[in-house]
């Protein structure tokens, strides 16, 4: 394999197979994922944190047998905490914060096999959509610099559509793998709430509305990746019940014909991009072509009081989250030291009473009730995964009414103001109109999965989102390798790529 030119005829679980067979060495594939990195992230800025010595360590020390083991792997730099890096979140406060032992789902990465050599970027404390801190600086899609890869895990998704690694690992607090995955033409799954570990340090994050997993570019790597993390630490809160058979193995098992709901809303985004509309309508005629039961249904969603409640849940976390790290590192948090949308959620926080912020959770509860019960006849919910195609770099970024909003929040002793429904909406409204369509199901705790089935008329990949009831990866498995060999999506290249072509 001189030259390592066949790296990107493998997937990951393909590397592991070729360490495991002796072909190749676990120091060959991290040296040619190295010299990749250097290749291309200078044109994407994806990993903000090479970690060259950290994975030769692992290397020396042994790694264990497990699915990926040999294979190198990058960290989404928010959650993952490795002992002895800095976790910087993408905040300017936590710049020099050094986690002193690995979470439990890192330690899992490690158990795996996995070669872990360097940090992605992210949004700060993964609140938007999009991966342009300002502490790193904007990371680029590999597939038209000028766009964004989404966020918050778009370092991730960056790194690995770009073909630096072939996995990587994110988090999805209100869609965060899944659309970066489909930004980026990948596969990204939002396990089921408490499918995979939260601990030992860190607590359910958002209202336990976050999970994390992988970013990978075939379905089995998910599916493999999952068995190798799931399980819940001991008194956890949330833990699904174990599957009947390892996900792994769900991977070309037949899905028989399933019952398959299909929607062209643009759920809490307010219009629906036309590529998305059409690529929604796409998968419905595909999956009647494999011979599902397939039928249009819009489930039951009240936008402003969703947008309104997901708000406050997301701004008193966060304001728990800042006091917290006051108090435990002995630094006074300033204005300085966050973005202006950041310290304006944090001022929306600490306005929060306690009984509204439990009235937004009751309602969240009702609506995840609604919402299941209304889906409870259909296997599968599909529907596009983004409201439209990657927004432009800085797309997103305030406009004059929202940074005037902005201003206001962070200076002015505004009280139960700052808590005002339609100044929350508004602080809000861009945020959902952009990235609306996965937010639901993290509020739900349903597996939800993004593949890249489509591409936009201005060559950018196309998501589209399968759910499946709680649980049941199982089945979104099945259906997303039967998808993935008929409508295969991996020959695809993006403009910048580390391999050859």
């Amino acid at each position: 394999m001189t030259g390592f030119r066949e790296y990107d005829d493998y997937d990951a679980t393909g590397l592991a197979e070729l360490v495991t067979a002796g072909d190749v060495s676990p120091a060959e594939l991290l040296d040619e994922t190295l010299t990749r990195i250097d290749r291309v992230n200078g044109d994407l800025n994806a990993v903000i944190r090479p970690m060259p010595a950290e994975a030769r360590g692992q290397l020396d020390a042994g790694l264990p047998d497990g699915p990926f083991r040999g294979v190198p792997f990058l960290l989404k730099d928010l959650l993952a905490d490795y002992a002895g890096v800095p976790l910087m979140s993408g905040s300017r406060y936590f710049r020099d914060f050094v986690p002193q032992r690995d979470s439990a789902l890192v330690q899992r990465f490690k158990q795996a096999g996995a070669v872990i050599c360097g940090k992605t970027a992210t949004p700060e404390f993964g609140a938007i959509p999009i991966t342009e801190p300002e502490l790193t600086g904007p990371t680029r899609n590999p597939w038209n610099i000028d766009h964004t890869p989404n966020g918050s895990s778009g370092g991730s998704a960056a790194a690995v559509a770009s073909g630096m690694v072939h996995i990587a690992s994110a988090g999805d607090g209100g869609g965060s793998i899944r659309t970066p995955a489909s930004a980026c033409n990948l596969v990204g799954l939002k396990p089921t709430r408490g499918r995979n570990p939260v601990g030992p340090d860190l607590h359910e994050g958002w209202w336990g509305f976050v999970a994390e997993h992988v970013l990978t570019h075939t379905v089995r790597d998910s599916a493999r990746m999952l068995d190798a993390t799931a399980g819940s630490l001991p008194g956890a809160l949330f833990a699904p019940a174990a599957p009947e058979r390892p996900f792994a193995d769900e991977v070309g098992r037949e899905p028989g014909a399933l019952r398959i709901a299909y929607s062209t809303s643009p759920l809490l985004g307010r219009v629906l991009h036309p590529d998305c509309r059409q690529a929604a309508e796409a998968n419905a005629h595909r999956l009647e072509a494999l011979g599902h039961h397939v039928e249009e249904f819009t489930p039951p969603l009240d936008r402003e009081e969703f947008i309104y409640c997901y708000s406050l849940l997301v701004a008193s976390d966060l304001a728990a989250t800042l006091d917290k790290a006051e108090k435990d590192g002995g630094r006074k948090l300033s204005p300085a030291d966050f973005e202006p949308r950041t310290w304006a959620l944090k001022r929306i926080g600490d306005a929060i009473p306690s009984r509204l912020a439990l009235q937004a959770y009751w309602w969240m509860q009702r609506f995840a009730q609604d919402w299941c019960r209304a889906l409870a006849q259909y296997d599968v919910f599909v529907c596009s995964t983004v409201v439209r195609p990657p927004e432009k770099i800085g797309g997103l970024a305030p406009d004059a009414a929202e940074s005037l909003q902005l201003k206001l929040l962070a200076h002015l002793p505004l009280g139960r103001l700052a808590i005002n429904r339609s100044r929350v909406l508004a602080n809000s409204e861009r945020i959902f109109d952009y990235s609306g369509m996965t937010m639901p199901m993290n509020v739900t705790g349903q597996p939800s999965l993004s593949l890249p089935l489509d591409m936009s008329t201005e060559g950018l990949p196309v998501g589209s989102l399968f759910t499946a009831r709680h649980g049941d990866e199982a089945t979104l498995f099945r259906l997303a390798a039967q998808l993935e060999s008929e409508h295969p999506w991996r020959q695809r290249r993006p403009a910048v790529f580390a391999g050859s072509r």
